[in-house]
């Protein structure tokens, strides 16, 4: 076990650019998770209403998107240090911000932080994602893309929990201020990177200045539409966004069905946690990081979350429900890995921070709706008839990604891999 994990240790001990840009996601992260667990319960005090609930994680999401052309084509242009450390900087004050809502009259208050909270999110994630492979070598690309893809399930396994108890003893503020704190610890550790972030830029083409939605998506999809293989990747993380909404299910299941309070929601969004922290490395190890492989785990990864989705309204306990969240969440941060760096290994650092914000703003967009569908449903239906509907919603999409992405499978599975990392936007 020790020496499986020797080489994961090893790139983090060899690149203190690369640690610490992993420990600054680690600690937002785990913040994140305690705002988040405190914000869902407080939604739902103060409302009564999932579908209330509903809209907070839709606001998370639908920031996001929004703001997701602007932040692709900044990342791509200015500095992308200067841009995490901005970001960070800027969601300090609007956590604070959540302390405000104290009543049903104020809700709305939390309700516009999370929704700044999203927005300024999508200034960090594209341009963290796109610096990546610029602050590690070559031969390390795909163990960093393991560890960094693990970091959002260890902090979300770790700030869900521990959110859950500082919620329920500390009360939510505390939450709320913890939050704040971990996004200036994020800011000093950047600060203190020295290795670039980009290569240097080459004068922008003719009708490449601006940030608009048409002029940052455009180079995107010339870039995309001659490989089936991009394609396949980048409408990845959408096809599992569209059941996505299933999350909003663990705030209720934990609330709700099993009357645990904010502590079984942090007990549910922990196993979340823990399967996309092990998901990366079950990745890795099992169907390796060649193109074909990757493209096999993330059908595989459809596949076991549909399934484990499926049987979560039958379980009898938070604890089997626990672990059934756990096991879909294997293939959901499998996916997320994969994905990433698939697109990472095949883009032109020149466009990538852009492709980035369009895969990352088209997922957030369908999660968004997604869990909107799903608040709805939860008011229309039962908790278990609503989690059927998500899972059958998943089903399909996943099926049509299989069957899109078929030709490139059997593509790679003939062809060796070619990365075209060093190469130029057509």
């Amino acid at each position: 076990m020790r020496r499986r994990f020797a080489p994961y240790v090893d790139v983090l001990r060899r690149n203190p650019a690369f640690r610490r840009l992993y420990f600054a996601q680690l600690v937002s992260f785990a913040g994140d998770w305690f705002a988040s667990v405190a914000l869902l319960g407080l939604a739902l005090d103060l409302s009564g209403s999932a579908a209330v609930a509903s809209l907070v994680l839709v606001l998370q999401t639908g920031g996001y998107a929004l703001m997701a052309p602007l932040a692709g084509a900044l990342a791509d242009r200015i500095d992308r240090k200067r841009l995490l450390v901005s970001a960070d900087i800027a969601r300090v004050p609007v956590c604070l911000g959540f302390m405000l809502a104290r009543t049903p009259d104020t809700l709305w208050i939390a309700l516009a932080c999370a929704l700044l909270l999203s927005a300024f999110g999508a200034f960090f994630e594209p341009a963290s994602s796109a610096a990546l492979p610029n602050l590690v070598d070559d031969a390390d690309l795909s163990t960093a893309n393991v560890i960094q893809g693990s970091a959002w399930g260890v902090m979300l396994a770790v700030g869900a929990a521990l959110g859950g108890i500082v919620a329920a003893t500390l009360g939510r503020d505390a939450a709320f201020i913890i939050d704040a704190a971990t996004f200036a610890a994020s800011a000093l550790l950047i600060v203190g990177i020295t290795r670039p972030f980009q290569q240097p830029r080459q004068q922008l083409a003719e009708g490449e200045h601006g940030a608009g939605l048409i002029r940052s998506i455009a180079p995107v999809y010339r870039f995309a539409r001659h490989s089936r293989f991009v394609s396949s990747l980048l409408l990845s993380k959408t096809m599992f966004g569209v059941g996505t909404g299933v999350v909003l299910m663990l705030a209720v299941f934990g609330d709700k069905v099993f009357h645990a309070g904010d502590v079984g929601i942090g007990i549910l969004f922990a196993a979340r946690g823990i399967g996309a922290l092990l998901g990366p490395f079950l990745a890795r190890a099992t169907v390796g990081t060649s193109d074909r492989g990757l493209l096999v785990g993330i059908s595989v990864s459809v596949v076991a979350v549909t399934v484990a989705y499926g049987l979560f309204p039958l379980a009898p306990t938070i604890l089997i429900a626990g672990g059934l969240v756990l096991i879909a969440h294997l293939g959901g941060g499998a996916q997320w890995m994969l994905s990433t760096y698939g697109l990472q290994r095949h883009t032109p650092d020149a466009i990538r921070g852009r492709l980035f914000s369009f895969d990352y703003g088209l997922v957030t967009l369908t999660i968004a709706l997604s869990t909107l569908l799903a608040g709805v449903l939860t008011e229309l239906l039962t908790p278990q008839l609503a989690v059927w509907t998500m899972v059958a919603l998943l089903a399909i999409a996943g099926a049509g990604w299989i069957w899109f992405s078929t030709p490139a499978r059997r593509r790679a599975s003939s062809v060796p891999d070619s990365p075209v990392v060093d190469a130029q936007p057509t």
